[in-house]
């Protein structure tokens, strides 16, 4: 339990509104099924994590721990894996990878349409399937050794047991679940939004600025104002879905970054004391990572604003009014996964 007043009404309201925003993404992607697309897929699965993380950081925070543990396995249980905060951080490293996975999969539509459609040619299910358990399976993989190396049971107290190495580990750590990702990340985000540029040059200002109608339409081909139309709504929607996780991205630096950077110079030998309120609060930074995208969607997610209009004003299912296209635009008119 949170012995920290301010820490605790703040990270019980972030739960709250994490397990109710999640749900709601939950809900809306699951009963609209205009949404059910691959990208749609990896949002879902990382609104489901943040979900059950932001219930962890609701439990860990309101929920008193038996004083003192018992010598038994229920001691350890508790020790290894509710106190060393093994179960959050499985559901926050989880989370990371998962959004390099969605960051991924929309670089790959937007850069490479032919060879990601090549991909998803057979097994399209199954291969976003084996994706999103990876994410999960990378998420406990990373944070494993916290079970056996970094705490123990003593005295009716979990306390921190120093090991040789454990600096290495700490490095290898932040590595793995912040530094890669973000290199990773920021250099797919940078390559994307110049390719969505140079694919609005090509589709050309009047076809984006006034909806494919053009200034001369007697000199044209009576298919091409459609095509055109349907190019500059494929655009449209890639560049909308684009923005939305660049703010998710931005979120999430600024969520983990602060905690990331003292751990690293912790391992590197800068004194830190874990207990200490700058430490403290960066943690709340993390957990606030858990809450914060359904805001994002429900602001900058056309799509998503869509679904919520149909699952709750039961008026004219205006999502089906988004072009269902796909990024295979060369070829065929299927799903909207832009």
């Amino acid at each position: 339990m949170e012995k920290i007043l301010a820490l605790l009404i703040y990270k019980t309201i972030i739960g709250i509104l994490g397990v109710l925003g999640n749900g709601l993404v939950c809900m809306v992607i699951g009963r609209v099924p205009a949404m059910r697309s691959r990208t749609n897929a990896f949002i879902l699965n990382q609104a489901v994590i943040d979900f059950f993380g932001s219930v962890v950081i609701i439990l860990q925070t309101d929920v008193p721990l038996p004083d003192p543990l018992p010598n038994d396995a229920v001691g350890w249980i508790w020790c290894h894996i509710w106190i060393s905060n093994f179960m959050i951080i499985i559901f926050f490293v989880s989370s990371t990878f998962n959004l390099l996975a969605l960051t991924l999969e929309r670089y790959f539509a937007i850069v490479y349409p032919y060879k990601y459609q090549s991909w998803f040619s057979s097994y399209p299910r199954l291969k976003v399937v084996v994706t999103i358990a990876c994410c999960w399976i990378f998420g406990v993989a990373i944070k494993s050794y916290t079970l056996m190396i970094v705490q123990e049971t003593t005295d009716g107290r979990c306390v921190s047991r120093p090991i040789p190495g454990s600096k290495a580990i700490g490095i290898l750590t932040v590595f793995l679940q912040y530094i890669l990702p973000v290199f990773v990340m920021l250099f797919a985000y940078i390559h994307t939004s110049v390719e969505l540029k140079r694919q609005a040059a090509r589709v050309g200002p009047l076809v984006l600025g006034h909806r494919g109608q053009s200034t001369s339409p007697e000199h044209r081909d009576s298919n091409q104002v459609p095509q055109e139309n349907l190019t500059a709504s494929i655009l449209r929607a890639r560049r909308n879905v684009f923005k939305t996780l660049m703010m998710v991205f931005a979120t999430f630096l600024v969520c983990w970054s602060p905690n990331q950077i003292l751990f690293l110079m912790f391992n590197f030998g800068w004194e830190v004391k874990f207990s200490d309120w700058y430490f403290l609060l960066t943690l709340a930074l993390v957990a606030t990572n858990s809450c914060v995208n359904p805001f994002i969607y429900a602001l900058k997610y056309q799509q998503f604003r869509s679904g919520l209009r149909q699952v709750f004003c039961r008026g004219r299912p205006r999502v089906n009014s988004i072009p269902r296209t796909t990024d295979n635009t060369a070829t065929r008119t299927t799903e909207l996964n832009a």
